[in-house]
């Protein structure tokens, strides 16, 4: 049975009135909802509160979800505009805070594959220079456009296919791939003062 096969049946008991089923599916997904969150807010006092509500909302939702789409791709929409919402009631701006980006690295995932790529060397110098690497990444994707970030992050971060992405976005493949695009580019520009004896490879 695939993952979303077996989505689909939690998603379906869920509706018969199981709430075992959605709390497997929160448990399942919390995490993943919770660092796209954090990548758009950049408050860890806010990542918990919105990732609870965006749960809230898709559970009220429930019965409206047909399985058109996959439930993630279903939920990381409720997600993102529970996000949005916030930020807009709150008057915040999405800026980088140090007290998110320390709450996202101690993820036992691929929450930062740049960081993790790169923090292999042993020595000091080589541990600092990784912490430079993966500040400078950070930062070039924050000052992306939101389009180029949120579809770089999805790529990279997310692992999702440029068909996922295209159906998250709603825009076409082409477009995906633009956007990625542009997004290492800029990505790389910053990095190369760093990486100049790996110019014009891309991270």
């Amino acid at each position: 049975m695939s993952i979303d096969d077996v989505d689909a049946h939690l998603v379906e008991r869920a509706k018969g009135g199981d709430p075992k089923a959605f709390e497997m599916l929160v448990v399942k997904y919390q995490r993943r909802i919770e660092r796209l969150i954090a990548r758009m807010v950049r408050d860890v006092d806010l990542v918990q509160d919105i990732a609870q509500e965006s749960f809230i909302r898709a559970y009220r939702a429930l019965p409206q979800f047909r399985g058109d789409s996959a439930f993630y791709t279903w939920l990381y929409r409720i997600a993102v505009n529970t996000a949005k919402k916030a930020l807009v009631d709150l008057k915040r701006d999405p800026l980088v805070t140090e007290s998110a980006r320390a709450g996202m690295n101690d993820d036992d995932d691929e929450t930062s594959r740049p960081e993790r790529e790169l923090s292999d060397g042993e020595t000091p110098d080589a541990v600092l220079a990784s912490k430079e690497i993966a500040q400078t990444v950070n930062a070039a994707i924050e000052a992306l456009s939101d389009d180029l970030r949120q579809a770089i992050t999805l790529r990279e971060i997310e692992g999702l296919s440029y068909e996922e992405i295209a159906e998250l976005m709603n825009c076409p493949i082409g477009t995906v791939r633009s956007r990625i695009f542009r997004a290492r580019e800029s990505i790389a520009q910053r990095l190369r003062p760093l990486l100049d004896t790996r110019e014009g490879e891309r991270w």
